[in-house]
């Protein structure tokens, strides 16, 4: 406990002493190589391009194909399933400052019978900024009767905040806010640590941690560090800004988040863990200073998979198997800085890095669409497109 103290006090001068610049999300294109490093490779799939926003963030399947579509600067768009087709279902108040904005969007798994979105977005309140988590309810009525045009037959309705990240800060950076429910029907929420560095390690803080919740914003009852003291929603910590969360067939939670300079990462998130940050890294400060790498016996769970120099990992699925079933339950990561889709190859709780696709864009979105095809959001800065991949011919 002697040791841990101090190496939680020496991360606390570190932080006092130098302020964290941008990760590599803005940086220039950089080609993975570290641990397992894989070569690009040809690309095994056709490309279609389906329609471009500006600047999206992430995207969910309605049942009947359509699609809800998030916006940086706070709109959330409805989009016919051929995406020919944009109306505008909400536009919401948020921080749109830096890597703020309109973040995911995800349904509720009994979507059909609740009619639950859940969307997250950074938003300005006492003390600087913060990560929001909101839930509205879907209506879909096309016998709605209006008097005047226009009149949307779709809307999103009673659209309110059910949890907000502890503490808000200043700062324009690392929100996160990536939701996944797990197959038990808890709902997983990303909170970053706000490039203040050690609320990744502050128990009573929500920043950089993982977090398990009720379907209403709760937090989940048995939480695994409830009973030491930590925030009751907390389910794993030392994390830094974790930009992807999915579960595969089996009920693994598996996470990818930017490293400081270099040390990108992909988890395996078990409940309880310590995943190191800001006291473990297998990258380094921005001015040059040495953050100790993981290593066997130091208390802090290890990556499975890490990238240096950074890919800018941006959004993660885990893929069914539907069209490509030799990928079943791997992973596949957009990459931003790494203009890729990159896949890595699973194997129950191991990972290792399997192809990385150069697709010449900063990649913000991967979704696997109904019929298995994966779908692909370009980040606004290099055309905001959505491309819709299937089996090459």
């Amino acid at each position: 406990m002697r040791e841990r103290e101090m190496r939680i006090a020496a991360a606390l001068t570190i932080a006092l002493l130098a302020a964290c610049s941008g990760h590599a999300e803005n940086a220039a294109s950089s080609a993975p190589t570290g641990a397992a490093s894989a070569a690009t490779a040809a690309r095994p799939f056709a490309m279609t391009e389906v329609t471009k926003f500006q600047a999206p963030w992430a995207l969910a399947f309605l049942p009947d194909g359509r699609m809800l579509v998030t916006e940086k600067k706070g709109e959330l768009l409805l989009v016919s399933a051929d995406g020919k087709d944009h109306s505008v279902l909400a536009a919401i108040p948020v921080d749109s400052a830096g890597q703020g904005g309109l973040m995911d969007v995800v349904l509720h798994p009994k979507f059909a019978e609740n009619h639950w979105v859940y969307i997250s977005a950074s938003q300005a309140g006492p003390g600087g900024k913060g990560v929001v988590l909101m839930r509205g309810k879907l209506v879909d009525d096309p016998n709605i009767r209006c008097i005047k045009a226009p009149c949307p037959t779709t809307r999103l309705e009673g659209l309110t905040t059910i949890f907000r990240a502890t503490p808000f800060v200043e700062g324009n950076g690392h929100y996160s806010g990536r939701i996944a429910f797990s197959p038990d029907g808890y709902l997983f929420f990303t909170n970053g640590e706000r490039q203040k560095f050690t609320p990744a390690q502050d128990p009573k803080a929500t920043l950089g941690k993982v977090l398990r919740l009720n379907d209403d914003g709760t937090p989940a009852a048995g939480n695994p560090l409830a009973a030491k003291g930590f925030h009751p929603a907390i389910w794993s910590y030392g994390h830094r800004n974790l930009l992807g969360i999915a579960f595969d067939s089996a009920g693994n939670l598996w996470e990818d988040e930017m490293g400081p300079q270099g040390g990108d990462e992909v988890n395996l998130v078990r409940p309880g863990l310590d995943y190191g940050y800001p006291l473990a890294s297998n990258g380094s400060h921005y001015d040059g200073r040495d953050i100790p790498d993981h290593r066997p016996g130091d208390g802090f769970e290890a990556p499975k998979v890490w990238w240096n120099p950074s890919i800018s990992p941006s959004s993660l699925m885990a893929y069914s198997g539907k069209l490509w079933p030799e990928w079943k339950d791997d992973l596949f990561i957009g990459a931003l800085s790494g203009t890729a889709l990159i896949r890595v190859d699973t194997n129950g709780t191991s990972a290792a890095k399997g192809d990385q696709w150069d697709l010449e864009a900063r990649i913000r979105g991967v979704r696997e669409g109904p019929d298995g095809a994966i779908w692909v959001l370009e980040d606004g800065d290099t055309g905001g497109r959505l491309w819709k991949l299937t089996p090459a011919a």
